[in-house]
């Protein structure tokens, strides 16, 4: 069964403007899943629907086939969705280990380390690291949570071209080795090719894309 549906979903802002009409997808657990689209096209806006952070005009958000609000917003976001954001979103005041803690009981030297930071980084303040470091701590946070589902918001967008393919490998490796449905939102060709299924939001629609 798929983790994530939108069913008929449209939204509009409060001028008017339609920015999606009538999306209907299927994400499944498992798969990487990577949203294309000009700037102003709804993606992000997408991206906020599919996490709770708003709602449809009209439509439905689905979670293992039931509407989201049947449970809440507030209870979507806390106990299904780990988001990524381009910014990081770190507590600027805390260590890469006291970030990860925020999401996970569990012990977060080891994920930090499989992410590539040494043990002296994953003491140290998050602003002394570099980007590439930073969005290696919001990844592992994501990772460390026990939500089913990743969302990432150009979570390569500030990174070089080698470490931006190598966080792509890392989520889409959270896909296929931990069972996570990601969702990445992306204008990088390079990142989408690397998913397992990519979508383009043209129009107001959503419609899969072959990068091949």
């Amino acid at each position: 069964m798929p983790t994530l549906g939108l069913e008929n979903v449209s939204y509009a802002y409060e001028k008017g403007r339609a920015v999606l009409q009538n999306i209907s997808a299927e994400l499944e657990t498992g798969k990487m899943y990577a949203i294309l689209g000009p700037s102003g096209s709804g993606k992000t806006t997408l991206l906020s629907l599919l996490g709770g952070l708003d709602t449809p005009t009209q439509g439905r958000v689905l979670f293992d086939g039931e509407a989201v609000q049947t449970k809440g917003l507030e209870y979507h976001r806390r106990n299904r969705i780990s988001l990524i954001f381009q910014s990081y979103n770190l507590i600027d005041y805390m260590t890469p280990a006291e970030n990860v803690r925020l999401t996970a009981k569990l012990d977060a030297g080891p994920i930090l380390k499989r992410l590539g930071l040494r043990q002296d980084e994953i003491t140290r303040n998050v602003l002394k690291l570099s980007g590439g470091q930073q969005q290696r701590v919001a990844i592992a946070r994501a990772l460390a949570s026990d939500a089913p589902v990743i969302l990432a918001d150009e979570p390569t967008g500030n990174l070089d071209a080698d470490t931006a393919e190598e966080i792509t490998a890392i989520l889409k490796e959270s896909a296929h080795a931990y069972g996570k449905c990601v969702v990445v939102v992306t204008h990088d060709r390079e990142v989408a090719k690397q998913a397992d299924v990519t979508l383009e939001i043209k129009h107001g629609h959503l419609k899969e894309r072959d990068m091949i």
